[in-house]
């Protein structure tokens, strides 16, 4: 095992598996010689050449489509999408094409394609760059929504991903980039897409979460720990499709639940898992189903960011109207 950041993870994934299959093939805007404007791709090119590793013109639209052609005749592309904002230019790539592909010719043709984009907010970036879309990729049928929150993890799912004969969207949230460290295996390992994890076990509230908002809710349930109370956290990993069977498993054993996201109250993925809880065990809630999300504004300017994202402290304010309810 080797201690990692996340981007460090993410880049030792696509390394392993350019090496494991020559029809891997990464490109997007800056990431051939510069490396990417993370640095993720730093090295690749040098160690795979620009035939497998490749800059692209800054035209989103036209990388969607150079990847839906790859991956009709056998290659497995990783297109990046240098920050989730500019995927406005490649919907139609994504939703019209990329999602529809194995149903419209009846699995004659796949899209073997895993997108990567940095998203969210908390490191001050300019309009466009920290949105959480990751809601609006949700709503596309066929197309998987994947978002690690640790190093580990980050390196599991994305060679899940790139291996996957469906396409993946694969959101890497920018204030995780750096921000933690994790021990990751040197070897190639995978993790089962559409599965949840139990981060921390609990008994009396069940906080369900992804991406970043994972360690919030982990810090809160720390704090929350010490008035004994004790939340079981969850990380979806995959939003869609999402592993409902363990969150009812443990809402049947907490009896409340809180859903966490970063996006905004009307966006995100929040309000659907609410409704399924509600749906397969109300018979189970002590309480309404709780949600902790960003206000239903446009994303703000840098100076009001802080202010305008969920914390800890939300969840735990949240957390105790549910239990007092």
């Amino acid at each position: 095992m080797a201690e990692m950041t996340m981007i460090q993870a993410i880049t030792d994934a696509m390394r392993t598996e350019l090496k494991n299959d020559e029809d891997v093939l990464l490109f997007g805007e800056d990431v051939g010689h510069y490396g990417g404007v993370f640095r993720a791709t730093e090295g690749l090119q040098k160690e795979f050449g620009e035939a497998r590793v490749f800059d692209t013109p800054l035209a989103e639209s036209g990388i969607g489509g150079l990847a839906i052609g790859l991956g009709v005749t056998g290659f497995r592309p990783i297109m990046e999408i240098q920050f989730i904002g500019f995927i406005f230019e490649v919907m139609d790539g994504l939703a019209g094409q990329m999602s529809r592909m194995h149903y419209r010719t009846g699995g004659y043709y796949d899209s073997p394609i895993t997108v990567r984009a940095p998203f969210g907010g908390g490191v001050k970036t300019p309009e466009l760059h920290p949105d959480s879309l990751e809601g609006l990729m949700a709503q596309m049928p066929g197309m998987r929504v994947v978002i690690p929150s640790t190093p580990y993890d980050a390196k599991g799912l994305l060679i899940s991903s790139i291996r996957s004969d469906d396409p993946v969207f694969y959101l890497e949230h920018m204030k995780l980039y750096r921000s933690l460290k994790g021990e990751v295996s040197e070897e190639a390992y995978t993790i089962d897409l559409d599965k949840a994890d139990i981060k921390r076990e609990g008994k009396d509230i069940t906080f369900i979460a992804y991406g970043a908002m994972v360690h919030s809710a982990l810090k809160a349930a720390e704090q929350l720990s010490e008035e004994n109370i004790e939340a079981e956290v969850i990380d979806l990993r995959t939003v869609s499709p999402v592993d409902l069977d363990t969150i009812i498993e443990s809402v049947k054993k907490t009896n409340r639940a809180v859903v966490i996201q970063e996006a905004q109250r009307q966006a995100g993925v929040a309000a659907g898992i609410s409704a399924e809880i509600s749906e397969r065990a109300i018979l189970h809630l002590e309480a309404p189903v709780a949600r902790v999300t960003a206000p239903d504004t446009v994303y703000p300017f840098a100076s009001d960011e802080d202010i305008w994202l969920p914390d800890h402290n939300d969840i735990i304010e949240k957390a105790k109207a549910t239990i007092d309810f």
